[in-house]
């Protein structure tokens, strides 16, 4: 996937309104999933940039060895993706946090913050099962993890699951779940198309 460019980036996220996103450049790498650009989409409420490193340090939530892995890529540029945007009824926008691996992108974990009244913030969703990486869809939590068979390296596997999660009032409840088999065409004569499953 076509890896985050730039600090404070706003728009061109698949299908998002009202959404930013900030991370440092990132080299280009198959195991993010890839999202088709829609239109544009820019900040509707300007909000003051979020501490994520501190947010995901300071979480009860987070196990220690994650907390202990996270270290700067390249002086103080830690590999995160954050984006702001609508998911939940919080009194200010949520905030999606990617923890990516330094060399190749990969997302080892992807975590959603809500914002309480006092000015806190809470983490309402989490997910630690590498590779994966989430993003706001509309008023959507969209989760993509890759799906690697034996024999797989990181920038080739088999497939991946895309899950879309909706917030229900108090917790993210599943809404619907694609599963994608990439094509091995490059290793037999077949010419196989990638095969699409849904199930609601």
């Amino acid at each position: 996937m076509a890896a985050a460019a730039g600090l404070l980036l706003a728009g061109c996220n698949a299908g998002s309104e009202g959404v930013r996103k900030e991370g440092t450049a990132q080299t280009q790498s198959a195991a993010k999933p890839t999202r088709m650009p829609s239109a544009p989409a820019t900040a509707e409420r300007p909000q003051d940039k979020v501490d994520a490193v501190k947010l995901l340090k300071g979480d009860p939530k987070i196990g220690a060895q994650v907390k202990k892995d996270l270290k700067p890529c390249v002086k103080n540029q830690y590999p995160l993706d954050v984006i702001y945007g609508k998911l939940t009824d919080g009194s200010r926008d949520d905030i999606v946090v990617n923890i990516l691996t330094c060399g190749d992108s990969v997302g080892v974990g992807s975590y959603v913050y809500r914002a309480k009244g006092d000015g806190s913030y809470e983490n309402v969703f989490m997910i630690e099962q590498a590779p994966v990486y989430a993003e706001i869809d509309r008023r959507d939590l969209r989760v993509t993890k890759q799906v690697y068979g034996p024999g797989d390296a990181v920038c080739c596997a088999s497939g991946e699951d895309v899950m879309t999660y909706h917030w229900s009032g108090s917790e993210f409840r599943e809404t619907g779940r694609t599963h994608t088999d990439y094509s091995k065409a490059g290793n037999n004569d077949k010419g196989d198309f990638p095969s699409v499953g849904t199930e609601g």
